[in-house]
């Protein structure tokens, strides 16, 4: 493991990701995090640390027709879903990471061209870098242009205490009606 891991946030050579974006037009949820995981990052694939849900849950909650692995990453855009990190140069854990290594504007860029229908932010401290203020779990009342917000509890096997599955069901049951309604009819 690279020592820069262990005492902070792993910098990247500039223009360099740590994970690359699973991104594209049309779809249904991009998956925002802070940044990769030290494990993630070593596996070169997103929500990759032990304990971690992400792959369990979108499973779960019906986003995903099997359990993906974490190197399946790249297949995530088969079901309309994206993958990006608010902090796309740098890897660690939440506690070392600093307004320095987010990338507000780059991700408002992605989302404001691509429009996916939802940005489900998967902490709260992605949507509360993203958007400047803390914020709740579920639905925010903030768009990017037609893009909902939505904030969900983290995955990560060390957020366990704050786990709660019932906002990835809701997230869920927002993508559905989406799917049926068309996603500018959501409210």
């Amino acid at each position: 493991m690279n020592a820069c891991m262990t005492r902070g946030a792993s910098p990247r050579a500039p223009g360099t990701y740590v994970l690359p974006d699973v991104l594209g037009p049309g779809l249904a949820v991009v998956f925002c995090g802070t940044a990769a995981g030290a494990e993630s990052a070593r596996r070169g694939a997103y929500y990759a640390g032990p304990g971690n849900a992400f792959w369990h849950t979108l499973y779960h909650v019906g986003l995903t027709p099997r359990q993906l692995q974490p190197e399946e990453y790249r297949l995530v855009g088969q079901f309309g879903l994206g993958l990006t990190d608010l902090a796309k140069h740098a890897a660690g854990a939440d506690a070392v990471l600093s307004a320095v290594h987010f990338d507000r504007r780059g991700l408002h860029e992605k989302i404001s061209r691509l429009q996916p229908a939802i940005l489900a932010f998967t902490g709260k401290r992605a949507a509360a870098e993203f958007l400047g203020r803390s914020v709740p779990y579920g639905l925010l009342d903030q768009r990017v242009g037609d893009t909902l917000l939505f904030t969900l509890p983290s995955p990560s096997g060390a957020a366990r205490r704050y786990w709660s599955v019932q906002p990835w069901q809701a997230l869920a049951r927002l993508r559905q009606d989406s799917d049926r309604q068309g996603r500018n009819r959501i409210p």
